[in-house]
């Protein structure tokens, strides 16, 4: 059981500043609804603040989309994907982050792909890595050591699969395992998605998800735990008690979604959605 202190019943006083400002790199033509529900799910985690940075041309449809998230559209390559040019203007808003997602729906274009590789060694900020970043590091994972700050890492069993060049089938037979020895080597915290979800620290700590259904078989629910846990960090959790309970919470917001909506046809923004809920549930759980 994840204790309900790791977030805090807030003071009456409390201002956004005290929440964190979160950072979304996310989001490329073709691929918007990763970069929105992201936003939304950091929102909905209590970040007191949201950026979202997206191909220019993603401007107004997400402007119109996501009223509560600041925008912040950058250069993109013909494909509409975020493009090396933003790599200097990225930099200059992470310095007034206090969290970064990096990676739902960005796309596996050259360039962008480029870019990630280059803006990874310099956030020095909380960081979850999540999608198209992940993908980014295939065949270039020991960049990871060049990190100064331990990042989580959320991928599915694929995506683990081409971290560590296994098949799908040799990660779901021994998913402690390999995830323990990727945070081990490389001193992450990674999230390894799917049933009973399998969140482990650098230093052995291992947490084992209990919450969730099969209706979060759709895309777009890995989306919403990056942002989820991207909100948890700008609150100032720890990588790995973020990691552990933005798991927990997506689930129980899955689990709440489903016993409304039923798990056939639940989609993403329902998990979103009742993510508030499932923090005042885990807020009242007897201590």
């Amino acid at each position: 059981m994840i204790p309900p202190s790791l977030l805090p019943v807030r003071n009456v006083a409390s201002h956004k500043g005290d929440f964190g400002h979160v950072y979304c790199i996310a989001g490329s033509r073709g691929l918007s609804g990763a970069a929105a529900l992201c936003a939304q799910a950091a929102l909905r985690a209590g970040a007191g603040l949201v950026s979202l940075a997206v191909p220019k041309s993603l401007h107004d449809p997400m402007a119109a989309k996501l009223t509560e998230v600041m925008l912040h559209p950058l250069a993109e390559t013909k494909q509409g994907s975020l493009s090396l040019q933003a790599f200097p203007e990225i930099l200059d808003w992470l310095e007034q982050m206090d969290a970064i997602a990096l990676g739902p729906g960005l796309s596996q274009n050259p360039q962008t792909a480029e870019l990630i590789r280059r803006l990874l060694p310099r956030i020095v900020k909380p960081l979850v890595v999540d999608a198209d970043g992940l993908n980014a590091l295939v065949g270039e994972i020991d960049l990871l050591k060049k990190l100064t700050l331990p990042v989580i890492l959320t991928p599915h069993p694929g995506e683990m699969g081409r971290l560590v060049n296994l098949s799908v089938s040799d990660i779901q037979r021994d998913r402690q395992r390999i995830a323990i020895e990727l945070a081990r080597k490389y001193r992450v915290v990674v999230v390894l998605k799917g049933a009973g979800t399998v969140v482990t620290n650098f230093d052995g700590s291992l947490y084992v998800n209990e919450t969730g259904n099969p209706g979060m078989a759709t895309g777009g629910c890995g989306d919403v735990l990056a942002g989820l846990i991207a909100g948890l960090l700008g609150q100032k959790l720890s990588p790995f008690d973020a990691a552990r309970l933005g798991v927990y919470l997506h689930g129980l917001a899955a689990d709440l979604a489903a016993s409304q909506v039923g798990p056939v046809g639940l989609i993403a923004s329902d998990i979103a959605d009742r993510i508030p809920q499932a923090i005042h549930q885990y807020q009242n759980l007897p201590t």
